[in-house]
C-alpha cells in the first residue's frame, strides 16, 4: 500500500505511538497575533485517524 506523502510530512510519531500535528491556522498571517498566542500555535495536538487505518498515511509504523 502507497504511503500518502503530504499526511507524514504533516505528522510526527512519538515515542509511544501518538500522533501529532500542528493546530490549523498558524502557517501564517501571525504578526498580528500576541506573543503566547504564536507560541501556543508552535505546540502539537493530538491526531485521531478515524477511517483509514495507520500503516496507510504514515510509513514507519
Amino acid at each position: 500500500m502507497k504511503t500518502n506523502k503530504s499526511y507524514s510530512k504533516r505528522l510526527k510519531l512519538t515515542k509511544n505511538g501518538k500522533i501529532l500535528s500542528r493546530k490549523p491556522g498558524f502557517n501564517h498571517f501571525n504578526a498580528k497575533q500576541s506573543r503566547g498566542s504564536q507560541l501556543a500555535g508552535k505546540k502539537g495536538v493530538n491526531f485521531v485517524i478515524k477511517n483509514k487505518p495507520k500503516s496507510h498515511l504514515m510509513p514507519f509504523n
